[in-house]
């Protein structure tokens, strides 16, 4: 007999966008990495790269699942969304493009670079990896080279930026609502 933990994973399940990962490159704030990995649990997405260059994750998912500050700022979502660490955005890239990914990064603005606002994006790639990021340089120019456009969430205010968490609920919650929408 099923518990009701394990009948509600199965009805999560069926609500996550397959072929969907999100990639938080070089992040600087474990914080912004668990509200991610709550981002993706709770909206649908599928997975999570990690580009760490600056160490803040353990080396496996197992491990990263045992770690209490994860488990805290996610709300627990480490235990329901799989996370892969990288030592590089070569390295990812490499891996992306041997899985038949294709990449679109996130930036507010870039100058001779095709920059689209996030709603009018199309995101029914069959397997599609959104870039984000970290907290003060943006998305590397390795990645930029390498991805098929940019994406902005248009923002009426001064400051142009959102805290990284906050991006990737944002753009998750469009990208997901578009490929369950290209599904029916």
């Amino acid at each position: 007999m099923k518990t009701s933990l394990r009948i509600k994973a199965d009805k999560a399940k069926k609500f996550r966008c397959k072929n969907l990962i999100l990639v938080l490159e070089n992040p600087k704030n474990l914080e912004n990495v668990g509200s991610t990995i709550r981002n993706i649990e709770a909206l649908g997405g599928e997975k999570l790269y990690v580009v760490d260059g600056n160490n803040l994750l353990p080396d496996n998912w197992q491990q990263m699942r045992s770690r209490n500050s994860l488990n805290k700022i996610s709300a627990s979502a480490i235990k329901w969304s799989f996370v892969k660490k990288f030592g590089s955005t070569k390295d990812c890239l490499s891996h992306l493009q041997f899985k038949g990914f294709n990449s679109i990064s996130t930036s507010p603005h870039l100058k001779g670079r095709e920059n689209k606002l996030l709603q009018d994006g199309k995101y029914n790639q069959k397997r599609l990896a959104i870039w984000f990021g970290n907290e003060s340089s943006g998305v590397s120019p390795e990645a930029l080279d390498n991805s098929e456009f940019c994406v902005q969430i248009p923002m009426g205010g001064i400051i142009e930026s959102l805290n990284l968490g906050t991006s990737t609920g944002i753009v998750l919650y469009e990208v997901t609502k578009q490929r369950r929408n290209f599904k029916k």
